[in-house]
């Protein structure tokens, strides 16, 4: 059953209500939601900067939002969850995410917050990095078949034979067994067979403006 777009992001902004569930149906094929990470303000503090991740510029004291939008939704409050499915879509300031299915976990105690998320199925991260030195911002995609979002390390784990694409530069790996972490300092640690490919234009040519779609 569809859920109204208005009690999904009451719901995830007063996460300290723990994701109390409501059932209705709702004109509208999307449903929106939106949570507080509380976890942002102490992560801006860490060095370096991860092309999932906001940098330096984009990191304030106000509280991060996040918008998920999909066909269904379902909330237990008893294991403070909620399931998202069917053309699954998340805005949020430090990345986009697109996927077939989306687990979001969210800590309980009194500091409650975004904890994990799980998502499963086509998954396509992507992040618009800015150029520091004033240039068009670099995109960078990661496509696997599952990925999970660590909140107290920031995180980011592909997995389902992951690809990292930036640029016009590809990270891929050769067996579906490997996985690929991208930590909060932009390090990309991939663990099992892979493969790189460094493109360079011809001489005397620009290297073009790649921007890869999110879809899969």
């Amino acid at each position: 059953m569809k859920k109204p777009a208005g009690l999904v992001l009451l719901i995830f902004a007063l996460v300290a209500a723990q994701l109390h569930a409501q059932a209705a149906a709702a004109p509208s094929p999307a449903v929106a939601a939106a949570a507080t990470d509380k976890t942002a303000k102490d992560k801006s503090k860490s060095a370096g900067t991860n092309p999932l991740q906001p940098n330096d510029k984009t990191v304030s004291n106000e509280p991060t939002t996040t918008e998920i939008y999909a066909d269904e939704a379902f909330f237990d409050s008893n294991k403070n969850m909620g399931i998202f499915s069917g053309r699954v879509k998340v805005t949020d300031p430090r990345f986009n995410l697109q996927s077939e299915k989306l687990t979001v976990y969210i800590s309980k105690g009194e500091k409650q917050g975004l904890e994990k998320a799980i998502a499963e199925g086509n998954v396509a991260v992507v992040r618009d990095r800015p150029d520091p030195n004033g240039g068009p911002p670099s995109r960078s995609v990661g496509r696997s078949d599952k990925a999970t979002y660590f909140a107290a390390s920031g995180d980011v784990e592909l997995q389902g034979t992951p690809r990292v694409q930036e640029g016009i530069n590809t990270h891929v790996a050769t067996s579906p067994d490997t996985v690929m972490i991208i930590n909060q300092k932009g390090e990309l640690n991939t663990h099992g067979p892979s493969r790189t490919e460094i493109r360079q234009p011809p001489p005397g040519q620009a290297s073009p403006s790649a921007t890869p779609s999110p879809t899969p």
